[in-house]
């Protein structure tokens, strides 16, 4: 019988195709407001991105990714785990790393993403802005969060 022995752990590019696969299903679970096209166009984005031109680090269970987090100059920029791992204490795990080891203070979320908003508010994140669209020019409002002090 295996044990879980969760652990956080820099990004190799050995996780590559898990970490895409993670972010695959847990968009696929959390983003059902995205248009098809708008997911395809968005995963071919995410596709392209080097995972190290930004801190990421993985929550592994062994040699499995169970979710990731990318922070960039104190913003989360990335937060997704796996769907059968939603509800159990793994993200806010993730997060609290972010916080408290790369110093992160601010994240954007989709304004439709509700259950992401209510997990980062209870957090303690406040909304400081809004936009119309998101960074790539979609329909899609964010809701810019900074942590409270």
């Amino acid at each position: 019988m295996h044990t879980p022995s969760f652990e956080i752990t820099e990004y190799s590019e050995i996780y590559r195709p898990q970490v895409l696969e993670v972010w695959e299903k847990s968009v696929l679970a959390t983003h059902d407001f995205l248009t098809p096209t708008d997911f395809e166009e968005i995963k071919e984005l995410v596709y392209t991105i080097n995972f190290k031109d930004i801190q990421v680090f993985c929550l592994v269970d062994g040699r499995v990714v169970l979710g990731f987090i990318g922070v960039a100059d104190k913003k989360v920029e990335m937060l997704f785990l796996a769907p059968e791992y939603f509800g159990q204490g793994h993200g806010q795990k993730l997060l609290n790393f972010a916080v408290n080891e790369l110093k992160a203070d601010k994240v954007d979320v989709n304004e439709q993403n509700t259950k992401a908003l209510k997990f980062y508010q209870n957090f303690g994140f406040e909304i400081f802005e809004r936009t119309d669209q998101d960074d790539q020019g979609r329909n899609y409002p964010l809701l810019r969060l900074k942590l409270s002090m």
